[in-house]
């Protein structure tokens, strides 16, 4: 159902997604730099959560109802950019995204909810998966529904994995930055700047 010709290419297309700059996987890496590996691992899992919710709602039809129906596209793009673009002013006002000092650690929980909302309210990832994952599908080769979860499942874990190690490699990191202000501080702007774009992006989304 999954053969290696497919599954193969399929990897390293997906590895080449998670290595890519977003608003999630800086979430991870400023986990990471704050909070230390925990933490990191938990946004990292957050964010593959989100994407297996998109895989889930892809495969049973509710992206396919997001992608037809106006109201629903409308409601779901101004609700994930609302949320992107609060985080982004908030990490702008704050310029604690990337916070190297000892602060009150956030719950576990909070790491959590924070990193699937902002993976599973963001339609883009949705509308993704509905146009990707079908590439790699073949019927002949078995249940079509099997292998649109198979294959998302993949996708999720290797999202989970992925931004997991990126904040956790980023908090070795730390000490270095502590010697420079300047940077962390660009990271802080950096950071808020791509969450506001990545959300004003989606508010400017049109229904195809």
């Amino acid at each position: 159902m999954f053969p290696l010709d497919v599954f193969i290419p399929y990897t390293l297309a997906c590895l080449l997604l998670v290595m890519s700059p977003g608003p999630d996987n800086l979430l991870a890496i400023a986990r990471g730099l704050s909070q230390g590996k925990l933490a990191a691992w938990v946004s990292g899992c957050a964010s593959g959560s989100g994407i297996l919710f998109h895989v889930m709602a892809a495969t049973f039809g509710l992206t396919l109802l997001i992608q037809t129906s106006e109201v629903a596209f409308y409601v779901v793009k101004l609700v994930g950019a609302g949320y992107l673009i609060w985080l982004g002013v908030k990490a702008l006002r704050s310029r604690r995204l990337f916070n190297l000092e000892q602060a009150k650690p956030q719950s576990l929980f909070s790491i959590y909810s924070t990193g699937f909302l902002s993976a599973a309210l963001n339609p883009k990832p949705g509308l993704f998966v509905l146009a990707f994952i079908p590439q790699f599908v073949h019927p002949q080769l078995g249940s079509v529904t099997l292998q649109m979860v198979g294959y998302g499942v993949w996708f999720a874990l290797l999202t989970a994995v992925g931004f997991s190690l990126m904040g956790v490699f980023s908090s070795q990191l730390s000490n270095w930055l502590k010697q420079k202000p300047k940077v962390v501080s660009a990271l802080n702007i950096g950071g808020g700047i791509t969450f506001i774009g990545s959300g004003l992006a989606i508010a400017l989304m049109r229904q195809k």
